[in-house]
């Protein structure tokens, strides 16, 4: 037991209390501080998620249950944590610059990014669903208010407004599916659901099957699987640029962690009937997203529909099912944030002041104006369009081998086939920056420090993963033995 009487497993609980108390202090240090000397609080923030980051790597190897038990602090979690403290520490790299020059509240925003990212930790250590809505909420709430961070901006309120109409239709389908599944199963504990299920007359109670469906349904939403997706681009588009970096990256982690979790424990005895509609969204949301993403002309709605064809490669992992399959997806979900962290770097820096959605054009000649944003960039949308030897070939590669080897050749052939028409919008990037003349009004940036290290960091993650993947690949086959079977 993790809870007996008042006693608390504060090693489990670390992370969490740790990254807690590093929110709370940003919050309170910013009311001390003048304007000019708020940037310290980005390196606040920053000391906390690297001190965080250090003691979830000392505890590898153990497994912990904390709060009461709906909780747990095992190799799997502790990888997803590592990558969500990943994530918030490249936006806030990203954010110092943009946030300053905007004039938002500095103290709020770095809080309520740190916060978002305790949600997400929340969601991937859920041994209950009770906690993994009460973790999606903890990360949804901060980021309906970033996504209208610009008060001032119209585009900026209309998608905080978008973001928590459509979430909160999406926490109600997952809401429905709990109240369900403890209808006919008598418990929200994965395990619990998990040993009820893999009884076979289980499935013939339709409270069951809508209990399963709804939850689907909900994660989808979080994923941004077609047809769940509409709400999608028009966010991304409004919202802060940084903002719009940390979701793209950090949801999609979040929302994974828990689908795997679920997937891996409570619905672990899933009937084969559940295969082909799982098959069929993996298909439309590969599909939709690289087509749609083919005619857009502003890079962060492009990239936003590239986020939505990379969930559907995700996806093709979870209908494979197997360890394999679950690993890959740990891999690309890796290098997924490096890359359009790094690919949204570049975007932050080439914006001017109150530019919030950049053009294609604007990228027009910057192999000449800025040769370091252009070849970062080039080396982010060639690993995105999933080309040797960056990180996303690897990942691609993993992804389809393992749903080879679970005998879904149709499905990844069409996914073949849709990586293939990624790669036009892509390299279309690449050939504005270095194959057309720059364009009146488009100066060279200065890039600040926080910028290089983050396009550094980005930049020599990706060639790495995709020169010497091992190291990584195999703490993700580990992370998923720790709960797998």
């Amino acid at each position: 037991m993790s809870v007996t009487g008042t006693q608390l497993d504060w090693g489990g609980m670390a992370p969490f209390l740790l990254l807690t108390a590093t929110a709370l202090g940003t919050l309170l240090l910013d009311l001390f501080l003048s304007p000019r000397h708020r940037v310290r609080l980005a390196y606040l923030g920053l000391t906390g998620l690297l001190i965080t980051m250090a003691l979830l790597v000392h505890g590898f190897g153990g497994q912990e249950r904390v709060v009461a038990e709906m909780l747990i602090v095992d190799d799997f979690s502790r990888f997803f944590h590592l990558v969500f403290l990943l994530i918030a520490a490249l936006t806030i790299l990203v954010s110092v610059k943009s946030v300053e020059q905007e004039g938002t509240h500095q103290g709020e925003y770095y809080t309520l990014v740190l916060f978002a990212t305790l949600g997400m930790m929340v969601m991937a250590s859920a041994a209950d669903l009770i906690m993994v809505f009460l973790g999606l909420e903890a990360l949804s709430i901060p980021l309906y208010i970033l996504s209208g961070f610009l008060r001032g901006d119209v585009r900026s309120n209309e998608s905080a407004l978008k973001y928590l109409l459509l979430g909160a239709f999406a926490s109600a389908f997952l809401l429905y599916g709990i109240a369900f599944l403890y209808g006919a199963v008598g418990s929200t504990r994965l395990k619990s659901i998990a040993a009820h299920l893999g009884h076979g007359a289980a499935w013939e109670n339709p409270l069951v099957f809508l209990g399963v469906g709804l939850l689907l349904v909900g994660l989808a939403f979080k994923v941004a699987a077609v047809p769940f997706h509409m709400w999608l681009p028009d966010v991304y588009e409004g919202a802060p640029t940084p903002v719009t970096a940390f979701m793209i990256a950090g949801t999609k982690a979040a929302a994974f962690s828990a689908l795997l979790r679920v997937f891996g424990t409570a619905l672990s005895p899933l009937p084969p009937e559940w295969i082909p509609p799982l098959w069929v969204v993996a298909l439309l949301t590969m599909g939709v997203g690289n087509i749609a993403a083919l005619t857009q002309q502003s890079i962060k709605r492009m990239l936003a529909y590239s986020s939505i064809a990379h969930a559907g490669y995700l996806l093709v992992a979870v209908v494979a099912g197997t360890s394999r399959g679950f690993s890959s997806i740990l891999f690309y979900l890796v290098v997924y944030a490096f890359m359009n962290l790094g690919a949204f770097a570049v975007i932050i820096a080439l914006a001017r002041q109150g530019e919030e959605s950049p053009t294609l054009s604007s990228y027009a000649g910057l192999g000449f104006r800025h040769p370091v944003l252009a070849f970062s960039m080039a080396v982010f949308m060639f690993s995105l369009a999933g080309l040797p030897p960056t990180g996303g070939f690897m990942g691609k590669f993993y992804i389809f081998s393992a749903a080879v080897e679970a005998d879904y050749v149709g499905l990844v052939i069409i996914a073949v086939v849709c990586s293939l028409i990624s790669v036009f919008f892509y390299l279309r990037v690449v050939v504005v920056m270095y194959m057309e003349e720059p364009r009146e009004g488009h100066s060279s940036p200065v890039l600040s420090p926080a910028i290089l290290v983050t396009l550094f960091l980005a930049t020599a993650a990706i060639l790495q993963l995709g020169l010497l993947p091992a190291g990584v690949w195999d703490l993700a086959v580990r992370s998923v033995q720790s709960f797998w079977g």
